[in-house]
C-alpha cells in the first residue's frame, strides 16, 4: 500500500464495503472505522506530502473520539498482530485486491478515473438537488474525485412530452396483470378439478338429462327433500354454494336454529327478497326488516358493528333495494368466517356426507325398470298401429 495517498474517507469507504453487515447505521459505526484507519497507520510507510495527510486525518479522528481513543488504539494493534500473522503471499494477494478495488471505484485525488462513468457522477446525474454531508454532520460540497469529471448539469424544466411518456408508463402498468400467469394458471386448475364432475359437458350427468333421454328420475331426486351425497360434497366448496341450493339453505338454517344465531341468515335472506322487491314495496319492506333485526328491542336483534349500525341508521332515512347493503356484508363475513365452519363440522352435515348409496342403487333400478316398461309399451303400440294399418 505504499505510493498512494490514502485519506481518511477512502480507507472508512472501504470499511463499509468490506463489512456491509456492520454499517446499518454509520453514525454508530464510526468506531469500528477509526480502529480500521489507525491500523492503517502502524503498516504505512510514508514520507513528506503524504505522511502530512495521514497525520492530519488520524488527528481530526483522535478528536471527534477523544473518549474511545485508547480502546480504539488497542483494537488496532490486535488487528496489526492479526495480520502479520498471515502469510507474505496472502498478503499481498489482499493488497493487490484492495488497490484494484479502490483503482477502479474510488480513485485518489489526482489519478485519471478507468471506468467510463464515475459512480459519484452518475449519483448526481440523478439526484442534482442532492447535497453530500460528512459523517460529522458537516455539510460539504460535491467534489470530483478526478480532472476528467465534468459540473454536474443543471435541472431540467419538465415538458409535455415528459408529461406525455408517463402518463403513457401509468397507463401501460394499469394494463399490466396483478398476478402471475403460473399463480393464475394454477387458480384455473384447481378450480376446473373441483368442478369437473358437476359438468355436464365433460362428465355424463347421473342421472341422465330427462330432457335429451326422457328420463323424469333428475327432477324427482331434485325435489326429495334427502339431497344426494354428490349434491352435498358441493356445500362444502363455499357457503355461496349452500345458500344457491334450497335444501342447502333449508339445512344451514335448521343447524343454525340449534345454535340460537337463526336471524343472521334470516337477515341475509330478507335482504336478498329486498333487492327483488317492486319499486313500490321497498319502503314499507324496509321498514319490517328494521324492525325485526335493527330496532332497539327488535325480536330477532342481529349483532352489527358500530361503523355498519350507524351507516344503516342513515340509509334507512332515504329506504331503497340496497339500504341495508353494509350490514348484509358484515353478516355475510360473519356466517362465513364463524357459522359456515361449524356447520360443516357439524354431525347433521357429515351424515349427509357421509350416507350411504343404497337408496340411490335402488332408484337406480327402478329407473330401469321403467326404462324398460316404457320401451315395451312403445313397441307394442306401434305394432298394434301397424297391424290396423295394414288391415285397414
Amino acid at each position: 500500500m505504499q505510493g498512494k495517498q490514502y485519506t481518511w474517507e477512502v480507507l472508512l469507504l472501504h470499511r463499509v464495503t468490506s463489512f456491509p453487515s456492520q454499517t446499518m447505521s454509520l453514525p454508530s459505526r464510526m468506531t469500528g472505522h477509526s480502529i480500521v484507519f489507525r491500523h492503517h497507520t502502524f503498516g504505512l510507510q510514508t514520507a513528506g506530502n503524504q505522511k502530512t495527510q495521514i497525520t492530519e486525518n488520524l488527528a481530526r479522528l483522535q478528536r471527534a473520539f477523544a473518549r474511545k481513543w485508547e480502546f480504539i488504539f488497542m483494537q488496532a494493534e490486535a488487528q496489526v498482530k492479526i495480520d502479520r500473522k498471515k502469510d507474505k503471499t496472502e498478503r499481498k494477494i489482499l493488497d493487490s485486491q484492495e488497490r484494484a478495488f479502490w483503482d477502479v471505484h474510488r480513485p485518489v485525488p489526482g489519478c485519471v478515473n478507468t471506468t467510463e462513468m464515475d459512480i459519484r457522477k452518475c449519483r448526481r446525474m440523478k439526484n442534482p438537488q442532492k447535497v453530500k454531508k460528512s459523517v460529522y454532520g458537516v455539510t460539504e460540497e460535491s467534489q470530483p474525485q478526478s480532472p476528467v469529471h465534468l459540473p454536474s448539469q443543471p435541472v431540467r424544466k419538465t415538458t409535455k412530452e415528459d408529461f406525455r411518456k408517463q402518463i403513457t408508463f401509468l397507463n401501460m402498468q394499469i394494463e399490466r396483470h396483478c398476478l402471475k400467469m403460473s399463480k393464475v394458471a394454477e387458480s384455473l386448475i384447481a378450480y376446473t378439478e373441483q368442478y369437473v364432475e358437476y359438468d355436464p359437458f365433460i362428465t355424463p350427468a347421473e342421472p341422465s338429462n330427462p330432457w335429451i333421454s326422457d328420463d323424469a328420475a333428475l327432477w324427482d331426486i331434485e325435489m326429495s327433500k334427502e339431497p344426494s351425497q354428490q349434491r352435498v360434497k358441493r356445500w362444502g366448496f363455499s357457503m355461496d354454494e349452500v345458500l344457491k341450493d334450497p335444501v342447502g339453505r333449508d339445512q344451514f338454517l335448521r343447524f343454525l336454529e340449534s345454535e340460537f344465531s337463526s336471524e343472521n341468515l334470516r337477515f341475509w335472506l330478507a335482504v336478498q327478497d329486498l333487492k327483488k322487491r317492486p319499486l313500490q314495496d321497498v319502503t314499507t319492506r324496509v321498514e319490517e326488516i328494521w324492525q325485526e333485526f335493527l330496532a332497539p328491542g327488535a325480536q330477532s336483534a342481529i349483532n352489527l358493528d358500530s361503523h355498519s349500525y350507524e351507516k344503516t341508521s342513515q340509509n334507512v332515512k332515504d329506504p331503497g333495494r340496497y339500504t341495508y347493503e353494509d350490514a348484509q356484508e358484515h353478516i355475510y363475513k360473519l356466517m362465513k368466517s364463524d357459522s359456515y365452519a361449524r356447520f360443516l363440522r357439524s354431525n347433521a352435515y357429515q351424515d349427509l356426507l357421509l350416507a350411504k348409496k343404497k337408496p340411490e342403487n335402488e332408484q337406480g333400478r327402478r329407473t330401469s325398470l321403467e326404462k324398460f316398461t316404457r320401451s315395451m309399451g312403445k313397441s307394442l303400440a306401434s305394432k298394434r298401429l301397424t297391424g290396423l294399418m295394414q288391415s285397414s
